[in-house]
């Protein structure tokens, strides 16, 4: 049987797109192995959010060639939209799709065995105006799927390459979505997740009038669906009107990714993100009130190009004040193509390290305090091995006695392992 190995970097999206491609490719008559095992087909799923990003798919596309220099490697996604002629060159490569192709992925590997030549199809995304449908039905994993209902982005962060490699905003067919919400719970998920690259603007490129709660009112309403998350969300979207509603939906969880990136206002401005933190401080306030044990995780770049020392301290004043439950802190990273790389206030790299040692510092310690906060409450779990889960507001649990996969049990909390950063629970 031919045998396809997948490796993925990034996002929940490429996450979604991974699973979908390995889907074509299992329907095809593939086995799926993993990425260090012999293989006839690898395939690297690539990001390109940092330059640490790019670096780190070289090195896979390499190290699937050295596994086996007869195979075929396809290389597809963000950094293959952003340099397709850096990974063309790159030794081994016979495949390489852009961000929106990936649903011709088996046909493209047929291709390339009867032709012999490097195939490359990468978009100009200025002319792609439609979403592209990928669908999962199945997984390993029967807890958790992650379904795309969105793709590309408007915003046009300063920093931020992923508008250039994704395209402007494409939303999905709303019936296309709950067709594959229903498959998938069907299939023995219990939890969806909405995702895509800016899912806040979905319908906002339509021409009826349907936006992002609506599809999660649709999705919600779906029978034997157990629980249904939101990936990375806008804060401007958050407003008590949406915060109250969601809070009547009993299948949402209590958790909400808000992209932070700065608390100080001047950074936000050059950053050019469309809020204030007022906007954003009161989001988080609209979910603490209709959600009381509700979980708000962040991103926060430290070391944005002409960020003082003023600005840094209050950026971390105000992730002390917001008291996130986890925080994901980046040293900014210069991205070519980005208004924010042709400054010339770039700050040291050493500034950079320093301010995002004291930022994860600050932020662990809201971690903590999170977590302590929660003992003696009881949460259901949703198991996804026989003694680890999450709760609702996505918090990681390990109970005391085995229990089936797959199964919802509640649980008291009773400790924190602090080595971990989870929460002990007694059934």
């Amino acid at each position: 049987m031919r045998k396809v190995a997948f490796h993925t970097l990034g996002c929940k999206v490429n996450q979604y797109e991974t699973e979908a491609m390995l889907e074509l490719f299992k329907k095809d008559g593939y086995e799926e192995v993993k990425f260090e095992e012999l293989a006839d087909v690898y395939v690297v799923n690539t990001c390109t959010v940092t330059s640490l990003s790019d670096k780190k798919c070289r090195q896979m596309i390499r190290r699937a060639h050295k596994s086996n220099e007869e195979a075929v490697i396809v290389v597809v996604g963000c950094y293959v939209q952003n340099d397709p002629e850096t990974v063309k060159a790159i030794e081994g490569v016979n495949v390489i799709l852009g961000t929106n192709e990936k649903k011709d992925i088996v046909a493209k590997v047929e291709e390339y065995k009867k032709e012999k030549n490097v195939i490359e199809v990468v978009d100009d995304l200025k002319q792609v105006n439609v979403f592209e449908e990928l669908e999962i039905e199945n997984t390993l994993d029967k807890t958790r799927a992650f379904l795309k209902i969105q793709e590309g982005c408007n915003q046009f962060c300063s920093y931020c390459i992923i508008p250039y490699v994704r395209g402007r905003i494409r939303s999905r067919d709303i019936d296309n979505i709950i067709r594959e919400a229903k498959r998938l719970v069907e299939n023995g998920f219990k939890e969806i997740v909405l995702t895509g690259i800016h899912v806040a603007s979905y319908g906002k490129d339509l021409e009826e009038e349907i936006s992002l709660l609506d599809v999660i009112e649709k999705v919600h309403s779906i029978e034997g669906l157990v629980r249904l998350r939101l990936s990375s969300i806008e804060p401007r979207i958050i407003t008590e009107e949406f915060a109250k509603r969601l809070s009547e939906l009993e299948k949402v969880c209590d958790h909400f990714h808000l992209s932070l990136q700065s608390g100080s206002e001047k950074v936000l401005k050059e950053m050019n993100r469309k809020y204030t933190k007022e906007e954003y401080m009161n989001g988080v306030k609209n979910l603490r009130k209709y959600m009381p044990d509700v979980s708000i995780t962040t991103d926060i770049i430290v070391g944005f190009p002409g960020e003082t020392e003023g600005e840094f301290e209050e950026s971390l004043e105000f992730a002390k004040e917001v008291g996130f439950s986890q925080t994901h802190v980046f040293a900014y990273s210069k991205r070519e193509g980005t208004v924010a790389a042709k400054r010339e206030d770039q700050i040291s790299n050493n500034v950079k390290a320093d301010r995002s040692k004291q930022m994860i510092e600050l932020t662990n310690k809201s971690e903590v305090e999170f977590l302590n906060s929660q003992i003696g409450k009881v949460y259901e779990v949703l198991l996804e091995d026989e003694k680890v889960g999450h709760t609702t507001n996505y918090l990681k649990v390990e109970i005391d006695k085995s229990q089936r996969k797959n199964e919802l049990v509640n649980v008291k909390i009773i400790g924190v392992n602090i080595k971990k950063n989870i929460l002990i629970g007694a059934i």
